[in-house]
């Protein structure tokens, strides 16, 4: 997360050496993002969002209270003043009902699927995602949201994927490390939907990721 989509572009050129040059919008939530690709044969799906508020949304829709990703949240907005951080990860999964009531059956309530779409040079890109209506991360974030890609009974979900969509970038994602003192629980939920190659290990609350990029290995994370 940035404290604004400038800030957050000027730090991919200047952190990754990658000049990405489009972004998005969600009216819903009022948050604007940009993507980056750096997926691999161990993380096939894998993306990096830069996600900011909205300068020119004051009020959300009606029906909704809250941003998504604890974006709201002024402790929050000030860690991220003046340098954007890793605040969130999402798993991607075939099928999000199924996934959804896993979670709930290990007293993880992931929230509403919720439809989203964006314009891609190849098409209109359609996926679901779970937000709870507080737009709560739960366990400081390092508890993933939950997506599924393409329509529902979609023939090929992915054919818009990001992975499929956006230009290399250079950047790859090398390793993902987690850490929260709630672990045996995040490991449950993540069994469940069958990610348990991802560990979350005892200790104080973290999501970090390695990556190789053009400007060398960088470490992206939550705390310093």
């Amino acid at each position: 997360m940035a404290s604004s989509m400038e800030q957050g572009l000027l730090w991919a050129e200047e952190t990754l050496g990658v000049k990405v040059q489009s972004a998005g919008e969600s009216a819903r939530y009022g948050t604007q993002s940009a993507w980056i690709k750096i997926a691999t044969p161990a993380y096939p799906l894998a993306f990096l969002e830069i996600i900011a508020l909205n300068p020119m949304v004051s009020h959300l829709p009606k029906g909704v209270e809250h941003r998504w990703f604890d974006m709201d949240d002024k402790a929050l907005k000030e860690r991220i003043r003046h340098e954007p951080r890793l605040i969130h990860w999402v798993a991607n999964v075939g099928d999000l009902h199924a996934a959804h009531s896993l979670f709930r059956m290990q007293q993880i309530e992931r929230g509403q699927a919720i439809a989203c779409t964006r314009s891609s040079p190849k098409g209109v890109q359609n996926w679901t995602l779970t937000v709870r209506p507080d737009g709560e991360r739960l366990f400081d974030g390092c508890a993933p949201s939950l997506v599924q890609w393409g329509k529902p009974n979609a023939e090929e979900p992915l054919k818009l994927h990001p992975r499929n969509v956006l230009p290399r970038s250079g950047v790859s994602l090398k390793s993902v490390a987690l850490s929260h003192p709630s672990a045996s629980k995040i490991n449950a939920a993540l069994k469940a939907i069958q990610m348990a190659s991802i560990l979350c290990e005892e200790g104080p609350a973290n999501l970090s990721v390695q990556l190789n990029s053009p400007k060398g290995p960088r470490t992206l994370s939550m705390v310093d």
